[in-house]
């Protein structure tokens, strides 16, 4: 039988992924100083044993101030790098490639995790304290959220570079695929969306001035970047407030190609409240006509994400040409065999071949054991 497209490899620039199966960056609120420890090891070294193509860690600040929580990773400074290369280490032994997302809170950091009871603030006794948050403007994500302190230009410009140094540092760390975050509300999609960017200057107004900064940072980034690894560019394809829309997004998308970006992610939501907070009816693949739209209009690979649930279902998003990559969240954390699943599902691992050895060997037997084969 042909072989699905979900389980085809896909060559981004001078990297192959194995299959088109990713486990999307999701923050685990398990890091001090920003350093990767063994529970990431363990947490994300399970999807490298699942065999998913690409396996993205949790989104990692460009400075301290910049984490949404005191427990996200970073790579803000060069003694992180260690800690990384281990992970990076493992999931490339198994086979498959490691990736990265950098990113700024904005106003939306210096906060509870999101299972944290109200007044609670980070893991008991751990001594989690406030910082000053900033954003494009003094107006916060909403009520109850921190005010944060407008940027000055210089200040944009410093964090450009501290952007473009931490993608040298995920380099350094052995990352195989970088991208940086520009959606669910957090710095550079409160640069993109009039509803939380109001300034005057070069860095506001129209969409041209809004799109200034997050172009300059995924431009940066891209010079910083290797030639031969791809980036990605995460976006919230509708802001979920009504100012930034599908067609923002294509443009935006445009622009990110002529810069060198390869992969658009296309998510929603977020300008205000919860992470992903949008406007968006919930069902199975809801934002993959998203992903569709960018890429048929802007002419550039994407990503899709969001309740994806298996693997026949994945194939036809790409046999549809809606996407060339889909991102699975929530569930690998339901199911972090799903790729090795879906490979079952769609017929085109009958032996267990995809799986790691020490598995698919004792797997490949219990088939006969049970009369299957």
């Amino acid at each position: 039988m042909q072989k699905p497209l979900l389980f085809t490899p896909l060559k981004m620039r001078g990297v192959t992924a194995p299959n088109r199966c990713v486990v999307s960056p999701m923050v685990q609120f398990r890091a001090t100083d920003g350093l990767v420890n063994d529970f990431h090891l363990v947490h994300l070294g399970k999807f490298a044993l699942g065999k998913f193509g690409v396996v993205f860690t949790e989104n990692c600040a460009v400075e301290p101030r910049g984490r949404v929580t005191q427990g996200d990773l970073g790579l803000w400074d060069d003694s992180q790098i260690a800690s990384h290369k281990r992970l990076t280490d493992f999931i490339r032994g198994e086979g498959v490639l490691s990736a990265t997302q950098i990113t700024h809170s904005g106003r939306k950091g210096s906060t509870a995790r999101t299972f944290d009871k109200r007044g609670q603030f980070g893991p008991e006794g751990a001594g989690w304290k406030k910082w000053e948050v900033v954003g494009p403007t003094d107006l916060a994500a909403a009520e109850g959220w921190l005010k944060p302190r407008a940027l000055s230009a210089a200040e944009i410009e410093e964090l450009v570079q501290k952007f473009a140094a931490a993608a040298k540092r995920a380099d350094a760390a052995g990352y195989d695929v970088l991208e940086v975050h520009g959606a669910h509300g957090y710095l550079l999609a409160q640069f993109l969306s009039p509803i939380s960017n109001t300034r005057n200057d070069r860095y506001g107004g129209d969409r041209a001035g809004r799109m200034r900064f997050p172009l300059d940072v995924a431009r940066a980034v891209r010079q910083a970047w290797p030639e031969n690894k791809p980036l990605f560019v995460r976006v919230s394809a509708v802001d979920g407030g009504g100012g930034w829309d599908v067609d923002d997004t294509v443009a935006f998308a445009q622009e990110l190609k002529a810069i060198g970006v390869d992969v658009i992610d296309c998510s929603s939501g977020g300008i205000a409240g919860a992470a992903t907070a949008a406007g968006v009816k919930r069902g199975l693949g809801f934002q993959v006509p998203f992903a569709s739209a960018v890429k048929k209009q802007a002419g550039i690979s994407t990503m899709a994400v969001g309740l994806i649930l298996d693997g026949p279902q994945a194939e036809a998003i790409l046999q549809a040409g809606d996407a060339d990559l889909i991102a699975i969240g929530r569930q690998a954390l339901y199911e972090p065999f799903w790729a090795l699943h879906a490979a079952q599902a769609l017929g085109c691992d009958p032996d267990f071949d995809l799986w790691t050895p020490e598995y698919g060997w004792w797997l490949e037997k219990r088939e006969h054991t049970l009369g299957r084969k």
